[in-house]
C-alpha cells in the first residue's frame, strides 16, 4: 500500500457495506448506542485498509475507490451532522472532522486523466478540464472541515452548527459544477 492509500484509509469515518459486498453509501455509526465517534474512525480505517489490500492485489481500480471514498465521506458527515442534530458531545467531532479534511486533500489525486468514463462514474468532464477549479473546491472543502476540527476541540455547539452548514455547502459546490445528477 503507498503512502496516499494510506492516508486516504486514515481519512475515513466508516464503510457501509451490503452482505454481497457492494457500497450502500449508508450510515451506519450508533451514535450513543455503544459506538463513540473514534470507534467508527477506526473501525471505517480498518475497513478501507482491508478494502484497498485486496484492490491492490488486482490492481487498484481508481473510480471505485474514490466512489467508496466519498460513500465514506458522506457517511463520516451524515455521523457528524446526527451528533449535532442529537446534541451530542460536539467535542467528539474532532476527529471526524480532521478525516474529512485530510480525504478533501487527497480528492484531485483520485481523479487522474484515464478515469474519466467506467465503474459508472458520476464525474463530470469539467473535473479534468477545470482541473484547477476542481482542485480549488476540494481545498475549501478542506479548509471548511479543518475549521470544524477546531471548533469541535473547543465544544461550541453553536459555532460547529454553523460550521458544519459551511461544510455542506464546500459539498454542495462542489458536486453542483463537477458530478452528474
Amino acid at each position: 500500500m503507498n503512502s496516499a492509500e494510506t492516508d486516504c484509509a486514515a481519512a475515513f469515518c466508516h464503510a457501509m457495506l451490503t452482505p454481497d459486498g457492494r457500497r450502500t453509501g449508508r450510515l451506519n455509526i450508533a451514535v450513543g448506542k455503544g459506538l463513540n465517534m473514534r470507534k467508527a474512525v477506526l473501525l471505517g480505517a480498518v475497513a478501507l485498509l482491508a478494502t484497498a489490500g485486496l484492490a491492490r492485489a488486482d490492481g487498484l481500480n481508481l473510480i471505485e475507490f474514490r466512489q467508496t471514498g466519498m460513500d465514506l465521506q458522506s457517511s463520516g458527515f451524515a455521523g457528524i451532522r446526527a451528533v449535532v442534530a442529537a446534541k451530542g458531545d460536539i467535542k467528539t467531532l474532532e476527529a471526524p472532522a480532521k478525516a474529512l479534511q485530510r480525504w478533501a486533500a487527497l480528492i484531485p489525486a483520485v481523479y487522474p486523466k484515464g478515469t474519466e468514463t467506467g465503474g459508472n462514474t458520476k464525474a463530470l468532464p469539467e473535473v479534468w478540464s477545470d482541473a484547477a477549479g476542481f482542485q480549488k473546491a476540494a481545498a475549501a472543502l478542506g479548509e471548511a472541515s479543518g475549521k470544524l476540527a477546531e471548533l469541535a476541540k473547543t465544544g461550541d455547539a453553536d459555532a460547529v452548527a454553523a460550521q458544519v452548514k459551511l461544510v455542506g455547502a464546500a459539498c454542495s459546490a462542489c458536486h453542483n459544477s463537477y458530478k452528474a445528477k
